[in-house]
């Protein structure tokens, strides 16, 4: 039996693909590049079927563990990286990169406006910051705001020639935002700008959804520290939980005494039998990502087709996996996300309802019926429930199988109407 769609959206479906060709062939060529890099250091660091064993209790001489992180750092063109599952996801690895760099009085340049919601507790922004929060630990924190979507360079540079600036950090992607995502270049630039006015400032870079995107790394154009979450695009779709912190081998132990605690550092942290996935899945990660983007790019003229606000556009250059629609309304919103749910290979039955996630000040609505939960490389999509009602998507293990949910979301929504 095999899943049934209109007459209108399978022509529309393959009048978009065609149309999109030249840019889905664009998404393979970055994949070729990153699993060269991926298989190289693979071969490099001598990876063997004995690194797969597991280890418990403290994890002392994991040395499936160590390498992996070897691997890592070589892929993204860096010193060091802490691979672990450890991590609870993204903004905890993000926040052990904060917590290692700064101390009581020095001030956060937060250069691509305020961060993701996640992050705004960890950072301590409002009157009242989160007991724990970098603010309530005595740090002072700022955001440049963007300007027309991009970093304003001339605000930026005022503010990082403050004596007590200390370190400033820059989102690849989106978030909940509407503004772009920014390309290694332009963070490399970014980076570059604040350097010159301020040369002992630290670069730390959220590189949540962008890893393999590119054919290079934050880590290679100047940032001290970045970090991201195993289940997003460096997981490949197998690692089950972690994250990541690379960079300069000093930040990254800072990083490390966070995680765990000072003196211990990254000694301790057994991998319970994951690495065999987290391997296969930093192999499979750069195809997985094309994936991503081969789905997103389709979703993108799709919906430009049904007379909806995709961003990016097909035709343009991506700089991380995720694809917005705005809907203008909830109704077509909720239909989407109902189609996105029903295109899924977990949970295909349920229907995605909006409800108070921590750390959002809005209810969320969600589709994500994945093999992992919370895994934004497998197709899923969120939106806060606010105007324009923008659909974030991402993710889909599988072309194919990204298509199916996007003519799928589509038939929702020409039956909603």
């Amino acid at each position: 039996m095999s899943l049934m769609f209109s007459e209108k959206i399978l022509r529309l479906g393959q009048e978009v693909e065609t149309e999109v060709k030249p840019f889905l062939e664009a998404a393979e060529q970055a994949a070729f590049s990153g699993t060269s890099r991926v298989l190289s250091a693979f071969r490099e660091h001598r990876v063997s079927d004995t690194m797969f064993a597991g280890t418990t209790g403290y994890g002392y001489d994991d040395q499936g563990r160590d390498v992996l992180e070897k691997v890592y750092a070589d892929v993204f063109g860096c010193e060091d990286a802490l691979v672990r599952i450890q991590f609870v996801n993204g903004t905890h690895a993000i926040a052990a990169a904060l917590y290692g760099v700064l101390a009581p009085g020095d001030r956060l340049v937060c250069l691509t406006g305020y961060p993701y919601d996640t992050l705004m507790g960890v950072m301590g922004f409002g009157d009242n910051p989160l007991r724990g929060s970098l603010a309530a630990y005595g740090v002072k924190v700022e955001a440049v705001p963007m300007k027309d979507g991009r970093p304003d360079l001339p605000a930026i540079l005022e503010a990082v020639q403050k004596s007590d600036v200390r370190a400033v950090m820059i989102q690849r992607s989106r978030g909940y935002a509407e503004r772009v995502a920014l390309g290694v270049d332009e963070i490399g630039a970014l980076i570059a700008a604040v350097k010159a006015v301020k040369p002992d400032v630290l670069a730390v870079v959220d590189n949540c959804y962008g890893e393999f995107v590119e054919e290079q790394e934050p880590t290679m154009v100047g940032a001290d520290l970045m970090a991201g979450s195993l289940i997003k695009n460096p997981g490949g779709g197998l690692a089950l939980c972690g994250g990541y912190v690379a960079g300069k081998h000093e930040w990254v132990e800072a990083a490390a005494e966070r995680l765990t605690v000072p003196g211990i550092g990254r000694e301790c942290g057994s991998s319970l039998g994951q690495n065999r996935s987290l391997y296969q899945g930093f192999f499979m990660a750069p195809h997985v990502t094309a994936q991503a983007l081969k789905t997103a790019i389709f979703v993108s003229g799709l919906f430009k087709k049904l007379g909806f606000d995709p961003d990016p556009l097909p035709e343009t250059v991506r700089h991380d996996i995720i694809q917005t629609i705005r809907f203008r309304a909830p109704e077509p919103l909720l239909a989407f996300m109902r189609g996105i749910q029903s295109g899924a290979p977990v949970d295909s039955f349920v229907t995605p309802e909006p409800w108070a996630m921590p750390g959002y000040d809005h209810p969320v609505v969600m589709a994500a019926g994945a093999f992992v939960q919370g895994a934004s490389i497998e197709l899923s999509a969120d939106a806060p429930m606010r105007e324009p009602y923008t659909a974030f998507m991402q993710g889909g293990l599988t072309y194919e199988s990204g298509k199916l949910g996007a003519l799928l979301a589509a038939e929702a929504l020409l039956e909603s109407r």
